[in-house]
């Protein structure tokens, strides 16, 4: 498949199934090859990723119910949200979550000093290209996707569940899997109103 039409068919989907062709151990290889290709300033890696899938991914969902239940004081608004959540996000064969070292951060900005305030702004960046990577390889392998950020409301009990490091800042939550609806065509504003070319 061509770049170009790759990029196109990546699109938000959250009519998400469980009944995909690959093993969690190919998933594992798809994320890794994906973010491990991803540039990041001075090549520094601070992305770190953590791959879910059958009752690790129900764990985590089931940690974002019981987080908004805490947080959500309109009961409409929750049953909302919880209906979106077990609708989409938990009925999908995995997540990926994405994180920050910010250990590794912190030392180019005490390193670097010459460029101490971007190092964050990079990391974040950086952090875009490895999660877009990630969605094209998914899509190019037949499963759908979406971007979440429950973060930084379930950080501390997904870092408990699932023993993650100190230093490590969660970013998002991709939630994948069979596609079970495509989304309609998106609309796009005019071309004029975003792009300028100059020779």
């Amino acid at each position: 498949m061509l770049f170009k039409q790759l990029q196109q068919q990546r699109r938000s989907i959250y009519s998400l199934g469980k009944n995909i062709a690959q093993t969690p151990e190919t998933i594992s290889d798809i994320v890794t090859t994906a973010v491990k290709a991803s540039p990041t300033a001075f090549n520094n890696q601070s992305v770190r990723v953590v791959v879910l899938t059958g009752n690790s991914h129900d764990k985590l969902w089931q940690i974002v119910i019981d987080s908004l239940k805490t947080q959500v004081s309109d009961q409409a608004a929750y049953t909302k949200s919880i209906e979106k959540i077990e609708n989409s996000f938990l009925s999908a064969y995995g997540t990926v979550l994405f994180y920050t070292d910010m250990s590794v951060v912190k030392s180019f900005e005490q390193n670097v000093p010459l460029y101490a305030e971007n190092f964050y702004d990079w990391s974040e960046q950086g952090h875009a290209i490895a999660e877009y990577a990630t969605w094209l390889a998914l899509t190019e392998n037949g499963m759908g996707a979406s971007l979440q950020h429950y973060n930084p409301l379930i950080d501390d009990q997904v870092a408990a569940a699932f023993n993650i490091p100190n230093a490590w800042r969660l970013r998002a939550q991709m939630p994948f899997g069979e596609i079970l609806a495509v989304p309609s065509n998106k609309d796009t504003i005019a071309d004029d109103e975003r792009f300028k070319y100059f020779n």
